[in-house]
């Protein structure tokens, strides 16, 4: 299940731009990290919302994808996302969590947390669905 998450991931090239890692893949959970740098700023001197954003979409997508058949690949269909305290740190963690698994749709939660993996950022609600490959 890690290669075939891994090597979907590695052609995201908007991963590759943020510098972003995979770090975990579990069946219905995916965690992705993305390191500070000045480059993915807003006028603040915070991770810009984009980035927060795109990395807890791309977690909740994978976390989906882990519960799919080896012929599926997944898109987003929707998602919301609530910021509740500005990304000051030195690294963002995403954590996407499938909630529910169906054979279209599946609904996600996820999750941006400080590097200390504390410190709540943001929070994703995201429906993915299934499309074959």
């Amino acid at each position: 299940m890690y290669e075939k998450i891994k090597q979907s991931f590695d052609k995201q090239g908007l991963m590759k731009t943020f510098n972003a890692k995979l770090i975990a893949v579990e069946k219905g959970q995916v965690k992705i990290t993305c390191d500070f740098s000045e480059g993915l700023t807003q006028q603040h001197g915070f991770f810009h919302a984009g980035v927060a954003t795109s990395i807890v979409d791309s977690a909740c997508g994978y976390a989906a994808l882990t519960m799919m058949p080896d012929n599926m690949e997944v898109l987003s269909v929707e998602f919301k996302i609530n910021f509740m305290k500005p990304a000051k740190t030195d690294k963002l963690v995403a954590i996407g969590k499938v909630l529910q698994a169906g054979r279209t749709l599946t609904i996600c939660e996820g999750y941006v947390y400080d590097s200390s993996e504390e410190k709540l950022i943001s929070k994703m609600m995201a429906t993915m669905i299934g499309v074959k490959r």
